[in-house]
Parts: structure tokens; sequence; C-alpha cells
């Protein structure tokens, strides 16, 4: 018997995705925007929050579409591998207790916290079944996966066709015993901060830009007006209300961020951790510049 894929149906998921992450980046540009322009008051605070509590959400979101992306549902006589973006399990065809519908259940399954389209994550206690995982994409399509040690929660974009595969797998028998395997993103975490040098890293960047909000949130009482734009020779100084600043911190934290991501995704693989060191130290680059530039533009007169 072949190998068979049964991937997840990811269109709408996709779709769902796509729009929250474009809607939210809008309205973060936006309150970056006003940030940038908004005098110390009711103006700039608002601005702030907006700008803050729309931009958090946007990595997890992409997280969740890039997931839904890679997700697939691999399935031979040896084992059932599920692929949710780093999430990977591989369960042995031997602890398979059954595969069945969703819809066979007498207490109906209680779906996860945020059940978006393309995006049903995370765990769940069900009465009979104790510990499910959700690692599924469309309500309609749930299969459960039960194991002696939990129940997973799958959606194969054909359940009916996955169902007849693992039947005749398990018809046939198994060829090659193989380990089971569960691989969850926090150990690509895990597994950096065990080398000293991300550590150095992460801890270093990490630092400096806590040490920009300490100094911008100093500067900003004392001084009225900055000079943020470059200057003419000769000219008539260009400047700014002194509120402006906490864009710098801002940018350098919210870039730290995206290479600090960046950076796992590379460290994933052996033969491109180097790639992550590369990208962390030029984050922490990056936010010492910020630091750099502040101390130019507290030192200019205004």
């Amino acid at each position: 018997m072949n190998a068979g894929h049964f991937p997840p149906p990811k269109r709408r998921g996709l779709i769902v995705h796509g729009v929250i992450v474009f809607a939210l980046s809008a309205a973060a540009g936006a309150g970056f925007i006003g940030l940038s322009r908004a005098e110390v008051g009711p103006a700039f605070l608002v601005s702030l929050l907006t700008a803050l509590i729309t931009f958090i959400p946007i990595p997890f979101f992409a997280y969740r579409a890039y997931a839904l992306m890679r997700a697939d549902y691999r399935l031979d006589r040896d084992s059932l591998a599920i692929k949710w973006g780093l999430r990977i399990e591989d369960i042995p065809l031997t602890d398979i207790e059954f595969i069945r519908s969703a819809d066979d259940l007498i207490v109906p399954l209680k779906l996860p916290a945020l059940p978006l389209p393309g995006g049903l994550l995370g765990m769940r206690r069900h009465p009979d079944l104790g510990a499910v995982e959700f690692l599924a994409a469309d309500a309609k399509k749930l299969l459960l996966v039960a194991t002696a040690k939990r129940v997973f929660v799958i959606s194969p974009d054909d359940p009916a066709a996955l169902t007849q595969t693992f039947a005749r797998a398990t018809e046939l028998g198994s060829l090659t015993p193989v380990e089971p395997k569960s691989v969850y993103p926090s150990f690509v975490v895990t597994q950096a901060w065990s080398s000293s040098l991300a550590r150095y890293f992460w801890l270093t960047t990490l630092l400096l830009n806590i040490g920009l909000f300490v100094w911008v949130s100093l500067l900003i009482p004392s001084m009225r007006r900055v000079a943020l734009a470059p200057q003419s020779a000769g000219g008539v100084m260009e400047t700014m209300p002194s509120s402006q600043l906490i864009i710098l911190p801002l940018a350098s934290l919210l870039l730290s961020v995206a290479g600090w991501t960046a950076g796992l995704y590379f460290y994933r693989w052996e033969k491109e951790r180097v790639l992550a060191f590369v990208v962390w130290g030029s984050s922490l680059t990056m936010s010492l510049f910020f630091l750099i530039g502040l101390l130019f533009i507290a030192a200019a007169p205004a």
C-alpha cells in the first residue's frame, strides 16, 4: 500500500486569516502614522494604544496561516503523521485504537478557543475521551484519532478516504516498527536557548530595547521638541514634538520581534542555523543603532 496524503481544506481558512492579518496591519499602520503626528495628549495615547493592540496579534495570526499552509495528514502502513506548522505528531499505526467521525459521539465535542476556519487548534477535555487535541481546519469534517495517550482531532478534506485507507493499512499490518514522535513549536525555543550565543543575542537585544523605552520615557517630559528629520546646512531647524520619540523604541521592538521569529524559523535545520545567528546578530546591531540614533537626537539642539 502506498502512502496517502489527506490534507485539510485550506482555502477558506487562508482567506479568513489573510483578511485578519491585512485588517490588523492596516489598523496598526494607521496607529503609527497618527502617533508620528500627534502631540502629547489623548490623541497620542489613542494612537499608541491602537498601534500596539492591533500589531501584537499579527504574528499570531500570520503563524496560524503559515501553519495551515503546511498542514498535512500522511497515512501509510506504519504510521499516521500529522503536520501543522511546527507541530508534528507521528503516531505508529499499532498505537491507534480507532479512527472515526466526531459525529458519532453522544456528547458533542466542544471546539477550542477562537474556532476560526482553518485554525481549530488547542486542547479540550471530553467526558468520555479525556484529553483531546485539535489539529483541524473544518468543524464539519472532524475525525477522532484515539491513542492510549490522548485523542487527536483532525479534519482531512476527504474523511471517508482516510478512514478507508486506515482500515486497509490495519488489515495489511505494519512493515517497519515506528517510534512515536511529538514535536511542539516551543521545542525550537528550548533548543535555541541551550546555545550560549543565542542567549547572548536574545538577552542583549532585549536589554537594548528596554533601555530605549526607559530613555525615551525620561526624554519626552524633559524636552518639548526634538529634531528628527534631516536638517539643511544654514537653514531653519525643523523640530517635532518630543512625544514622537516613542516611535524609535517601538520600531526597534517590532523589528526585533520579527528578527527573533525569523531566526527561530532558520534554527530548525542544522544546515541553516548560521542564518539564524546572522538574523539575531543583525537584530542586536539594529537595536544598538536605534540607541546611538537616540543619543544624537538627544544631544542635538532643538
